[in-house]
């Protein structure tokens, strides 16, 4: 299994709304192909970032599956509005788990 780990720095208004239009989007991730594990992080520092954790089977399944897919389209258009710069996305694989 891979992460996506995406940085969203979000508008200061609209956290409510962002909040919940990510929880509108969690059945988007359910029936994706490959899709493990979802969550939504948000960083106590700087509280206008947040930090959407999803679990892939493979890379592959996030960005050519998932992408390619209109469940995206419907995704970017429930968050995007509320995005106050473009999503840092990264990809991480487990190499020691001390728990």
């Amino acid at each position: 299994m891979i992460y996506e780990i995406a940085e969203l720095h979000i508008q200061a208004d609209s956290h409510q709304a962002f909040q919940a239009a990510v929880a509108e989007a969690v059945p988007l991730f359910k029936r994706a192909t490959g899709c493990h594990a979802m969550r939504l992080d948000r960083t106590i520092e700087r509280p206008d970032v947040y930090r959407l954790i999803i679990g892939w089977e493979t890379l592959e399944t996030h960005t050519v599956d998932f992408r390619s897919s209109a469940d995206f389209l419907e995704w970017r258009r429930l968050v995007g509005p509320y995005f106050s710069a473009p999503p840092l996305v990264e990809h991480t694989t487990t190499v020691l788990n001390g728990f």
